[in-house]
């Protein structure tokens, strides 16, 4: 075995080297020289020199061979272009297509369109014991419905009067909470959350969080609580019910903020499926912003699996996205993370650098598909006022290594104009964004005279 690591690591010392000598081979075919990219080589990844025999020989069993692609693009406000690199290869973006999937949402709805939740009721109500003889329903499409919105419905019901439903809860399809794709498990969370006597420890401490961050006393003393005794199914809303009070989700702009602050998944998706999927998701590209049908490729709208993209392309998307937030007087930070700032995926990377605050960007990275992908997208603020619009495109290599590179690239250009100055910015929790939703409710007497002026859901 120590036969076996001391050549495995002779390999790794000598390789560079038989690979130069296999280069020089007369009569090869060479290969154009690539031009220098102009930034500063990384600070080689391994064991320092004269580190001991058993350091290099686990360091040698580690090493995987990396063939790292890169497309970059690097253009001032104006268009010009500061740097370039293979700007019309197609590259994975990963999750920085989500970008597409925020600029078809904010052209489609709006910035401060809100996602409804109707909660519905079918038999009678007995005011004196708060007991509804019958269903309760719940229908929508909400991506960002939580846990503290359960809760909240539960004291909206309470404040009409419910405490009790003698019947069933009926979910009807495509309702999904807490980010599970399922609507059987959302509907039995939601059955759980409503009633105090089930709820999770979890959807106690999301509906405290939220309500202290309102800064919602009145609520803080309360304990909502409507225990429906039936079971939880699937359905359609039964003809006949009643709609008592829809729940508003916080503005797009915010659920933007936390989708792309997490890059959730799960909230892209299901946002994609109301804009048409990845084929409405493609007419955008062609129709609005005139890509050519074929040199790109959107498969979902989270980024997961095969979807291509150029750089170029990118470019293009990223500056619609920009028009559009403008159009809606917002800015990249409205809806973007901000390095350092905000949590999620940019929230390390940046938090101990001089460049806090200075970079807006969206992040794409899939370990395994196509052996390896890393994306950055977005804009840098440089000490001498200049603002960089940028495409970091990487593929086949190790993700890790894309990123150093890519922070690399991002101090360099920085360091180029003065270093790097800080967005104007002030944050907000994601708690505060993912809490600010609304109802519109009949109250009282709606229980029994209430009838829905839009068709069942």
């Amino acid at each position: 075995m120590k036969t076996l690591r001391f050549i495995l690591a002779l390999v790794v010392l000598l390789g560079p080297s038989a690979g130069a000598r296999a280069q020089a081979v007369p009569g090869a075919a060479q290969t154009p020289a690539v031009p220098p990219t102009g930034v500063s080589p990384l600070p080689p990844v391994g064991p320092p020199a004269g580190a001991p025999l058993d350091d290099l020989l686990t360091f040698a069993e580690e090493q995987r061979p990396a063939f790292i692609h890169q497309g970059v693009l690097v253009e001032k406000l104006s268009g010009e272009v500061v740097r370039q690199e293979a700007v019309d290869q197609q590259y994975n973006p990963a999750s920085a297509i989500k970008l597409v999937t925020a600029l078809a949402a904010l052209r489609t709805f709006g910035a401060k369109h809100r996602f409804a939740t109707t909660i519905w009721v079918t038999g009678n109500f007995d005011k004196a014991t708060g007991t509804v003889s019958g269903d309760l329903v719940v229908s929508g499409r909400d991506p960002s419905f939580h846990d503290e919105h359960a809760v909240a419905v539960a004291r909206e019901l309470n404040q009409l009067g419910i405490k009790t439903v003698s019947g069933d809860l009926v979910v009807a399809p495509r309702f999904t909470m807490n980010f599970s794709p399922s609507s059987q498990r959302s509907g039995e969370r939601f059955y759980d959350t409503l009633d105090a006597g089930r709820r999770p420890a979890s959807a106690t401490r999301a509906w405290y969080d939220s309500r202290v961050a309102l800064r919602d006393a009145e609520a803080l003393r309360a304990n909502p609580s409507v225990a429906v005794m039936g079971a939880v199914y699937i359905a359609p809303v039964p003809k006949g019910a009643r709609a008592l009070s829809t729940h508003y989700s916080p503005p797009l702009s915010d659920v933007l903020k936390v989708l792309l602050c997490y890059s959730n998944n799960f909230m892209a998706e299901r946002l994609g499926d109301q804009l048409g999927g990845a084929a409405g998701l493609t007419r955008l590209l062609t129709t609005d912003l005139g890509l050519r049908a074929g040199e790109f490729r959107v498969a979902t709208a989270s980024g997961l699996g095969i979807n291509r993209m150029t750089p170029r392309q990118m470019m293009k998307v990223y500056r619609a996205l920009l028009d559009e937030l403008h159009r809606h007087g917002l800015k990249a930070a409205d809806i973007l993370p901000v390095a350092g700032v905000d949590p999620g995926t940019l929230q390390k990377r940046y938090a101990d650098s001089p460049g806090r605050g200075s970079v807006i960007a969206k992040t794409g990275t899939l370990p395994r598909t196509d052996g390896g992908v890393s994306a950055l997208v977005g804009q840098l603020r440089t000490r001498n006022g200049d603002t960089l619009l940028f495409v970091i495109l990487d593929q086949r290599g190790s993700v890790y290594r894309f990123r150093q590179w890519q922070d690399a690239l991002v101090a360099q250009l920085q360091g180029e104009r003065g270093g790097p100055a800080p967005f104007t910015y002030a944050p907000q929790t994601m708690a505060i964004r993912l809490s600010s939703s609304e109802f519109d409710s009949a109250r009282a007497s709606a229980l029994d005279e209430y009838e829905p002026s839009t068709p069942n859901q």
